[in-house]
């Protein structure tokens, strides 16, 4: 079972949901499945049990466009109530068959020798993820900027539908929510498309004469 592990010190499962980490290729990103709620917990592993998930490089990326029951987005809501942890990817075991245990640090390496990079290049292959390049030049730049100039990390994210008091979201309040992450991702993929025109701009098809004549008609 792809992205599940335990801890090697203290044997506790864990969801992987980044193996890498952009700049910290020594850390992944977890998620203490024992310490969710019933819900969170049961639609949680059942997500990992899917195909899709199975098939997914990074777990965190399908989580993104997968729903609890109670209408809110999963990576987000997990981040948001502090349940993802930061672990040396050389602490965590993980079970590419029944019968074998292998760290996460270990593993890493033997992925980024198939894919032919570096294992802090792994990030890398998360769709919308910086290049290795970029990251370095955020990360100068973040270095040198006045702490005030940076933007809070929630404006960022997509606003989550929140579920009333009885625990049911209203198909009112799930439109509003896939509408707002809708505009998210439509403003991030403008933006995508800005920059690779900055790097290779569209080549415009000529229009032939005839073309012209018969739309003249």
């Amino acid at each position: 079972m792809k992205h599940i592990g335990k801890l090697k010190n203290t044997g506790s499962k864990v969801a992987v949901i980044f193996r890498t980490l952009p700049g910290e290729a020594n850390t992944a990103l977890v998620c203490h499945t024992s310490q969710l709620p019933d819900m969170y917990h049961d639609s949680l592993m059942q997500l990992i049990e899917t195909d899709q998930a199975q098939e997914s490089f990074e777990f965190g990326e399908y989580m993104f466009s997968n729903y609890f029951p109670d209408g809110k987005v999963m990576l987000t809501t997990l981040e948001a109530t502090g349940r993802l942890t930061k672990v040396p990817t050389d602490n965590i075991l993980m079970q590419p068959t029944p019968t074998q245990d292998v760290l996460l640090s270990e593993l890493n390496v033997l992925i980024a020798e198939q894919k032919n990079c570096a294992v802090d290049e792994l990030y890398t292959f998360v769709k919308g993820a910086p290049s290795l390049e970029k990251h370095r030049a955020n990360k100068e730049l973040d270095e040198t900027a006045p702490v005030e100039a940076a933007a809070p990390v929630a404006e960022a994210a997509p606003a989550v539908a929140q579920a009333p008091s009885d625990g049911i979201l209203s198909d009112e309040d799930l439109a509003k929510s896939l509408r707002s992450q809708a505009d998210s991702m439509f403003k991030e993929a403008q933006r995508l498309r800005k920059e690779a025109e900055e790097l290779v701009p569209t080549k415009k098809k000529a229009i032939t004469k005839k073309k012209v004549a018969e739309s003249a008609e």
